[in-house]
């Protein structure tokens, strides 16, 4: 047992004790600073993969590759030149289907399929490193906010393709691509910004609820249309 009776001991243990102190609360910072980030990224894919899913895999993939921002989780995979190569190729064909109106709905309506599931395993990949129950409830959240985003596109789209102008279908996909990249880039290094992105696209989604869900039964309509024995 050692005892410090010096004043310059007292004082030197008074400062180690306050450090403690300091370290503990600025550890604890730094702690909600990563879940603020790590849940910034895992929605704001999420919801961006509903709206563009190859330009947002594209993006985090080229931003990862140059060590521009380290993505959290698995979400490192994104930064594999063979991912990066395959989301820009789709991507690619993403552009020009989305400019022609009868080619995009039905673009839109097979990607119910795709997008959705993209967006939940993104969110899912982003707290790879936490406890399955966390990656369970982030893959559920993120499954959902990539169907809101989706289905408001998917069925806003529809009414701009039934247009017979097709100036307003080539900038609606344009400014598509343009928000998904802008925000992409937001959801890494500004998370609170697309916090009230996703929010303000969730209030948009229930405001054009009828029109997701009328959208979604054309799909499912299309899909029994599909599997329904021929008739002679």
């Amino acid at each position: 047992m050692v005892t410090i009776d010096t004043d310059a001991g007292k004082f030197r243990l008074r400062l180690s004790s306050i450090k403690d102190i300091i370290d503990k609360y600025t550890f604890g910072l730094e702690m909600n600073a990563d879940w603020i980030t790590i849940l910034g990224t895992a929605m704001g894919s999420a919801w961006l993969s509903g709206i563009n899913l190859y330009a947002t895999v594209l993006t985090l993939g080229i931003l990862e590759r140059f060590h521009l921002v380290k993505l959290p989780g698995g979400m490192t995979m994104l930064g594999e030149w063979w991912v990066i190569g395959l989301a820009a190729i789709l991507y690619a064909i993403e552009f020009i289907a989305d400019k022609v109106p009868a080619v995009d709905t039905a673009w839109d309506a097979l990607h119910t399929f795709i997008r959705v599931p993209a967006g939940a395993i993104l969110a899912a990949s982003a707290f790879a490193d936490f406890d399955p129950a966390v990656r369970i409830a982030a893959m559920i959240l993120g499954g959902g906010i990539a169907l809101s985003s989706h289905g408001t596109k998917a069925a806003t789209r529809a009414v701009l393709n039934a247009s017979p102008e097709p100036v307003s279908n080539a900038v609606a996909s344009i400014v598509e691509d343009v928000v998904a990249v802008i925000s992409v880039i937001l959801s890494v290094f500004l998370p609170v910004a697309i916090f009230v992105i996703v929010g303000v696209g969730l209030v948009i989604s229930f405001l054009v609820f009828r029109r997701i869900i009328r959208f979604f039964r054309q799909v499912a309509n299309s899909v029994r249309g599909w599997f329904a024995p021929a008739t002679s």
